[in-house]
Protein backbone atom coordinates (compact mmCIF):
# COMPACT_ATOMS: atom_id res chain seq x y z
CA UNK A 1 0.00 0.00 0.00
CA UNK A 2 1.25 3.42 -0.83
CA UNK A 3 1.34 6.34 1.51
CA UNK A 4 -1.10 8.18 -0.71
CA UNK A 5 -3.77 5.58 0.09
CA UNK A 6 -3.43 6.24 3.81
CA UNK A 7 -3.55 9.96 3.14
CA UNK A 8 -6.83 9.43 1.26
CA UNK A 9 -8.19 7.53 4.26
CA UNK A 10 -7.20 10.35 6.61
CA UNK A 11 -8.51 13.18 4.42
CA UNK A 12 -11.89 11.65 3.54
CA UNK A 13 -13.53 12.06 6.97
CA UNK A 14 -12.14 15.58 7.27
CA UNK A 15 -13.60 16.65 3.93
CA UNK A 16 -16.96 15.01 4.67
CA UNK A 17 -17.05 16.73 8.07
CA UNK A 18 -16.17 20.05 6.47
CA UNK A 19 -18.83 19.66 3.81
CA UNK A 20 -21.50 19.09 6.44
CA UNK A 21 -21.49 22.84 7.03
CA UNK A 22 -22.50 23.58 3.44
CA UNK A 23 -26.06 24.72 2.84
CA UNK A 24 -26.81 23.44 -0.64
CA UNK A 25 -30.56 23.87 -0.24
CA UNK A 26 -30.27 27.42 -1.52
CA UNK A 27 -28.57 26.33 -4.73
CA UNK A 28 -31.10 23.78 -5.95
CA UNK A 29 -34.83 24.04 -6.53
CA UNK A 30 -37.24 22.12 -4.35
CA UNK A 31 -37.75 18.43 -5.12
CA UNK A 32 -34.42 18.13 -6.97
CA UNK A 33 -32.95 15.74 -4.44
CA UNK A 34 -31.09 13.53 -6.92
CA UNK A 35 -29.26 16.42 -8.57
CA UNK A 36 -28.29 17.79 -5.15
CA UNK A 37 -26.93 14.41 -4.07
CA UNK A 38 -24.95 14.00 -7.30
CA UNK A 39 -23.52 17.50 -6.87
CA UNK A 40 -22.61 16.77 -3.23
CA UNK A 41 -20.94 13.47 -4.19
CA UNK A 42 -18.92 14.99 -7.05
CA UNK A 43 -17.89 17.93 -4.89
CA UNK A 44 -16.72 15.54 -2.15
CA UNK A 45 -14.72 13.41 -4.58
CA UNK A 46 -13.12 16.51 -6.09
CA UNK A 47 -12.17 18.01 -2.73
CA UNK A 48 -10.77 14.72 -1.43
CA UNK A 49 -8.62 14.38 -4.55
CA UNK A 50 -7.38 17.98 -4.48
CA UNK A 51 -6.57 18.09 -0.76
CA UNK A 52 -4.84 14.71 -0.82
CA UNK A 53 -2.66 15.58 -3.79
CA UNK A 54 -1.82 18.99 -2.36
CA UNK A 55 -0.70 17.53 0.96
CA UNK A 56 1.15 14.70 -0.75
CA UNK A 57 3.09 17.17 -2.91
CA UNK A 58 3.86 19.36 0.09
CA UNK A 59 5.23 16.40 2.03
CA UNK A 60 7.04 15.00 -0.97
CA UNK A 61 8.85 18.19 -1.97
CA UNK A 62 9.51 19.60 1.49
CA UNK A 63 12.06 16.93 2.29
Amino acid sequence: MSSKFFLYLAITPLVVYGMSSLNINGIFKKNHVISARVFYFLLAISLIYLVTNCLYDVFLYSI
